[in-house]
C-alpha cells in the first residue's frame, strides 16, 4: 500500500504596511486552496516582511500540520533580490532544520508562460 504524503502550498508575497494588501494575498491563497481540491492539504500565505506569518513561520505551520512536502510559490513579478536571494535563504534555513521534509521553491509568478496573455487580457478589459 502506498502512503500519501501530505503536501502544503505556501504563497509568498512581499508583505505590506497596508493590511488590505496582505488580506488580498490571503484571499488569493484561499481561492487557490479551493481550486486545488485535494492536491494540497492546505494553501496559505506567507510574507517576506511587514506581515505575518513570515516565510519561516508559514513553513513551520505547514510542518506542524503534518506536511512532508511544502511548495513555496513566490508571488512576485520579476527575479529581483527577493526572488533570487532572500526567499531561497529563508527556505534553506528551514531545509536544514527539517531535512525529512521536501521544501521546494516553485517558479515565481512573472516567469509563467501565460503571464503575457493574462496582462493583455487585463489591458483590453473594459474599465
Amino acid at each position: 500500500m502506498c502512503e500519501v504524503q501530505m503536501k502544503c502550498l505556501l504563497v509568498v508575497a512581499h508583505g505590506s504596511r497596508r493590511a488590505e494588501s496582505n488580506d488580498e494575498v490571503r484571499s488569493l491563497a484561499a481561492a487557490l486552496g479551493r481550486q486545488a481540491g485535494d492536491r494540497y492539504a492546505s494553501v496559505t500565505a506567507g510574507f517576506l516582511e511587514l506581515a505575518a506569518p513570515s516565510i519561516p513561520g508559514g513553513i513551520e505551520e505547514c510542518i506542524r500540520r503534518g506536511a512532508k512536502e511544502v511548495v513555496v510559490l513566490p508571488y512576485f513579478l520579476s527575479a529581483g533580490r527577493h526572488v533570487v536571494k532572500d526567499i531561497p535563504a529563508e527556505v534553506d534555513i528551514k531545509r536544514r532544520e527539517h531535512p525529512h521534509v521536501n521544501i521546494r521553491i516553485a517558479p515565481y509568478l512573472g516567469s509563467a508562460a501565460g503571464i503575457t496573455a493574462l496582462l493583455m487580457g487585463l489591458a483590453e478589459a473594459p474599465a
